[in-house]
């Protein structure tokens, strides 16, 4: 997956960089024998199969712009600049303020802390976002993922929280998803402080903070994952779940033969599918589907080897059958998982695709509600 994560993402980058060693490696007098040649040779056939990537990639555009107009969305806000394509890498710049590590619960004898990212503006009653991060549910962490979207939600006028969680083994399922909530109830506690109008919060997640995400929306002020706080609003206004897992049993057989015995199993659920079934449903969006849910972005990439895209055509199948909201699905062609990692131009489209779709349910809220992130 990693190396052709790197490929597929940053293929013009990648020629560029292998065209550079290919002429120090000529200065050297790599074509002074057969071997250096034979080398150039299958140098140049990757290059044109880096330029098919490339041209697939930029499908990406039109894959957005149909997706929005299905559900009659106008892209919206600044686009991102080409420069952070070409640069790749996802530096905040001076115009975004990150506060970091901001503790919002203690559990299991630990501070969960989130970081705030916001334009420099100070304006208020701004729309809020709630990020999760990724990495299987036992690793990753807030500062290494979302980076691209974050960012570009705070330069057009959002309030971004992007928070961490306890992680396996060391936690067990719903631990996972009972801290989301409580992000969630922090932030609409304390999100008027950070500038951000509570009455609209979105939540978004990668992989297993897709899923998360994903489990957030569909298990609104379910008292099974907010003890302590059972009254407590974790109800969201729009969920954007980005390469989640949607299946805990791997009922496709899409995952590998591992995916169950060597993760799900003994590390995040802790308990054998064939004796407990009902707690892989529990943990399995596409079990947890009703009409009454909000309305869902579902984003996927088509070359996905970790969340496979049969989960996600599937989940969002089910979306639509029984959900009475919007359900919008962007599938990126050639994307591999993490794809958002860094800035690319699939990344760029998914942002600005994120951006809109999240405004126009901003501007039916505030229509529905009467309310005015403006002022």
């Amino acid at each position: 997956m990693f190396w052709s994560w790197l490929v597929i993402g940053l293929p013009g980058q990648h020629v560029i960089i292998q065209m550079l060693m290919t002429g120090l490696l000529i200065w050297w007098g790599a074509l002074d024998s057969a071997p250096g040649w034979f080398g150039l040779i299958l140098l140049v056939v990757s290059w044109f199969g880096s330029l098919a990537l490339l041209a697939k990639t930029r499908r990406s555009r039109e894959v957005v712009n149909a997706a929005l107009a299905r559900h009659g969305i106008a892209r919206s806000g600044d686009p991102v600049p080409m420069w952070r394509v070409a640069v790749a890498a996802p530096f905040r710049g001076h115009s975004i303020e990150k506060l970091s590590n901001i503790p919002y619960r203690t559990a299991a004898g630990r501070v969960l802390k989130l970081d705030v990212y916001r334009d420099r503006s100070g304006a208020a009653n701004r729309p809020a976002l709630l990020y999760i991060h990724g990495g299987g549910w036992t690793v990753g962490d807030k500062r290494e993922q979302g980076l691209p979207l974050l960012q570009h939600m705070a330069r057009n006028g959002w309030v971004c929280f992007s928070a961490n969680y306890r992680l396996s083994p060391g936690a067990t399922f719903p631990d996972h998803l009972i801290d989301t909530k409580a992000a969630l109830v922090w932030v609409r506690e304390h999100g008027t402080e950070y500038g951000a109008d509570v009455s609209f919060i979105a939540v978004a997640g990668g992989s297993a903070g897709g899923h998360l995400a994903a489990l957030t929306g569909l298990t609104e002020n379910d008292n099974r994952y907010q003890p302590g706080s059972a009254s407590a609003d974790t109800s969201v206004q729009a969920v954007v779940p980005i390469y989640g897992v949607y299946d805990a049993t791997n009922r496709f057989g899409a995952q590998s033969d591992e995916y169950v015995t060597m993760l799900m199993e003994p590390l995040v659920i802790k308990a054998f599918l064939d004796e407990e079934p009902e707690r892989f449903r529990e943990a399995s969006p596409l079990d947890q589907v009703h009409p009454d849910i909000p309305p869902f972005l579902v984003i996927q990439g088509d070359n996905d080897t970790l969340a496979p895209v049969v989960e996600a055509r599937a989940f969002v199948e089910e979306l639509r059958v029984q959900s009475t909201s919007a359900v919008v699905y962007m599938e990126f062609p050639g994307a591999q998982h993490i794809f958002d990692l860094f800035y690319s131009y699939q990344s760029a489209q998914m942002v600005e695709g994120v951006l809109a779709f999240l405004n126009d349910e901003l501007a039916r809220h505030t229509i529905n509600t009467g309310t005015d992130q403006s002022a």
